[in-house]
């Protein structure tokens, strides 16, 4: 997750100040992800200094609020329109498997076992999720939560092999 490109975003619509951030961005999300006050503000020094975005004057003890420059505009386009790399060989389960493998480690079958059970939580988890979503409101979230829980279905397949 882009934590300068969600705060561009947050930006777009309206000037806002980082606690309003921090409350729009977890609506956004769900409350799936943690973003950290402080990463906000750190962020918005950065864009700042990078002409992305900027302060507007606060009045008598009112919280500084940021608002998105054109620059920050055309930044964000930039990351929305390019593809994400996906990491299809770095993934740490993955890897503590080749490291048993490599030290012949006698619980591979306790590692397996285990992982599954917590695919399987996570997949519990999502459903819920899904349920509490609203199909107009929140047809984003559903499509993100629809496809962790293919890959969360893949991963498992992928185990019984």
């Amino acid at each position: 997750m882009s934590v300068r490109h969600s705060i561009l975003t947050l930006l777009y619509s309206r000037p806002r100040h980082g606690y309003d951030i921090k409350i729009s961005f977890d609506e956004m999300v769900h409350h799936q992800w943690n973003l950290n006050v402080g990463q906000i503000y750190t962020t918005l020094d950065r864009l700042v200094r990078d002409g992305l975005v900027e302060p507007l004057n606060a009045e008598h003890g009112e919280k500084k609020e940021y608002q998105i420059t054109q620059q920050g505009r055309e930044e964000l386009y930039q990351w929305l329109i390019g593809p994400v790399e996906r990491s299809l060989l770095k993934d740490e389960f993955y890897f503590k498997l080749l490291c048993a493998k490599q030290i012949q480690f006698h619980q591979e079958e306790e590692m397996i076992r285990r992982q599954k059970e917590m695919i399987l939580r996570n997949m519990l988890q999502m459903r819920a999720l899904r349920t509490q979503l609203d199909p107009v409101e929140d047809h984003a979230m559903i499509l993100l939560v629809e496809g962790a829980i293919l890959h969360l279905e893949a991963d498992l397949k992928w185990l019984e092999l």
